[in-house]
């Protein structure tokens, strides 16, 4: 099989980028042809207004796409992320090439300027099912008029065009999010859940018990519950035992909240800044647990699954599917923002529940999670839909 996927790569590599590229490498193993059609969007300012500026329609992307479709005749399209390099245009160009066309859904842009639904520390739903002028009168985007209205510009140019209903199926990576599709608008008659998969690490060397720390890995944004989790820790750490007090919490990464967390942070606390993807798997398969303390409606979360190929158990929030992707006993999942309930949840990290925790992580992600199934499910879908053309 011969597949051509479309993507635009972010400035700071994110777990979008991730995925298409597994899911190349996976393909690749399994004897199948892709070629990639992958615009970052621009690092300069110049540079990215003027893609910005071509954001609506870009026909140059759209005609190097077509002259692709035409020079190596792929059977068929997988479409990421378009915005803002390659725009939606992208979609047309596949579409009118007669190739069967998938489109992974890896966040909320279909309705939201600001991707995640989440606005003023809490969750919103205002452009949900209607337009997002809501998003421009709230700066949504980048916290610019101008940049929300360029956006809001993009997503009312798409719905006008129809383009989407032009993609033979939509996947969402879990069932949470598919949900959420439904509500924006996405037909769910097209709409497939197809987790992400992971390469497999092997098993860890040594049991989570006979580890100390703690991980948090992400971005520091009120969404990702980083200040609920600072909170939680400095509770938990104020009542440990003395076994329990020796634990440390590794904050992993970077972003808007970096200042006040690094200000308010408990002692205990060691901030490792954005570490290589190496360093990072490193660490999970050297730790304790890790906590995924979301606030917003995550869709999926790769790091979820790179924590259960190391067999590390994962302390997860209600705020999404993290607990039910995850198999996370009920004693470690804390409703989101609730950092009494998160303590607790850290309280309960004693040597007994760790272990086995981390068993039933590992092998839920042999299970459910792994290269081979992941690929056996894209291939799988992929033949359904080209199958689907074929139908009078």
């Amino acid at each position: 099989m011969k597949v051509l996927q479309l993507h635009a790569g972010y400035r700071t590599p994110a777990g979008e980028d991730t995925v298409v590229e597994a899911e190349a490498r996976a393909l690749r193993r399994g004897g199948h042809e892709v070629e990639q059609a992958i615009e970052h969007n621009p690092a300069t300012t110049v540079a990215a207004l003027r893609a910005l500026a071509r954001s609506r329609y870009n026909r140059v992307t759209a005609a190097h796409v077509s002259e692709l479709c035409d020079t190596i005749r792929p059977d068929i399209a997988h479409v990421h992320n378009t915005w803002f390099a390659q725009s939606s245009s992208v979609i047309d160009a596949v579409v009118d090439a007669g190739l069967p066309t998938v489109m992974t859904i890896h966040n909320y842009r279909l309705s939201c300027l600001g991707v995640d639904l989440f606005r003023d520390n809490a969750i919103c739903t205002s452009c949900v099912g209607r337009s997002p002028v809501a998003g421009i009168v709230h700066r949504c985007y980048r916290d610019s008029f101008a940049l929300s209205a360029v956006m809001a510009v993009e997503v009312m140019s798409t719905r006008r065009r129809r383009t989407l209903e032009r993609i033979d199926r939509f996947v969402a990576p879990s069932a949470f999010m598919a949900d959420r599709l439904v509500d924006i608008g996405v037909p769910a008659d097209r709409l497939t859940v197809k987790p992400h998969f992971t390469p497999d690490p092997g098993p860890r060397a040594s049991s989570p018990s006979t580890s100390n720390d703690v991980l948090f890995i992400g971005r520091l944004a009120s969404a990702k519950g980083i200040r609920t989790l600072l909170r939680a820790w400095e509770r938990h750490a104020s009542g440990a035992s003395r076994e329990a007090s020796a634990r440390r919490l590794t904050i992993v990464g970077d972003g808007p909240l970096a200042a006040e967390a690094h200000e308010s942070a408990p002692r205990g606390v060691e901030f490792a800044g954005w570490l290589s993807h190496a360093e990072v798997q490193r660490r999970m398969r050297g730790a304790r647990a890790f906590v995924f303390p979301s606030e917003w409606y995550e869709p999926f979360g790769m790091v979820l699954i790179e924590a259960m190929a190391a067999g590390t158990p994962v302390v997860a929030t209600t705020a999404s599917d993290a607990a039910q992707i995850t198999g996370t006993p009920a004693r470690l999942v804390a409703p989101a923002g609730d950092e009494r309930a998160l303590a607790a949840c850290l309280d309960e990290l004693d040597d007994a529940t760790v272990d086995e925790a981390g068993r039933i992580a590992r092998r839920r992600f042999e299970e459910m999670y792994s290269e081979d199934i992941g690929l056996e499910a894209l291939v799988d879908l992929y033949g359904s839909v080209i199958e689907g053309r074929r139908r009078p």
